[in-house]
């Protein structure tokens, strides 16, 4: 399989969609932060002096899934139907799970928005955190499921 962004010169080129049927597309992208146990349970109690750290996190996930062509150099502005930004907090653990879902209707799909979301989400709780623990560890953010368009469904496994 040849890249699609990488023309047989060597230049680099957006995808040309014109094209591409318009279908309903979705991915999901997950990530986690894990943290003190102090950081935690002030996140749960909502005692993070910036703020509410899940309202705020949500909020800069929507955003990121709406920008994401601004900052990423050849993905495509799209008309995005849904953004859904959801946490999942494990007490044991002092980690935080991140999902983002993004929803379009469109010729292209939105891998690249979900993975932006999740990731800036959980920059976002690090941020908002960092006074009280530097030591926050961000990892595992990848696709876990895309749907819609030629290539059909995927579901990350394990």
């Amino acid at each position: 399989m040849g890249l699609t962004h990488i023309e047989s010169d060597g230049n680099v080129t957006m995808v040309d969609v014109g094209g591409k049927k318009i279908t309903s597309r979705k991915a999901c992208a997950r990530g986690s932060i894990s943290m003190s146990s102090e950081v935690f349970d002030a996140i749960i109690s909502d005692k993070i002096k910036k703020g509410n750290v899940f309202a705020t996190a949500r909020i800069a996930g929507i955003m990121a899934a709406k920008n994401t062509a601004n900052t990423i150099p050849l993905c495509h502005p799209l008309p995005i139907d849904n953004i859904a930004i959801d946490f999942f907090p494990d007490k044991k653990s002092h980690h935080i799970e991140v999902q983002a879902e993004v929803k379009v209707t469109g010729r292209t799909g939105v891998e690249m928005e979900a993975l932006h979301a999740a990731s800036i989400a959980l920059l976002t709780i690090y941020d908002m955190c960092k006074a009280m623990d530097r030591t926050m560890v961000i990892k595992d953010i990848s696709l876990t499921e895309k749907s819609g368009g030629k290539s059909g469904h995927f579901v990350r496994q394990g």
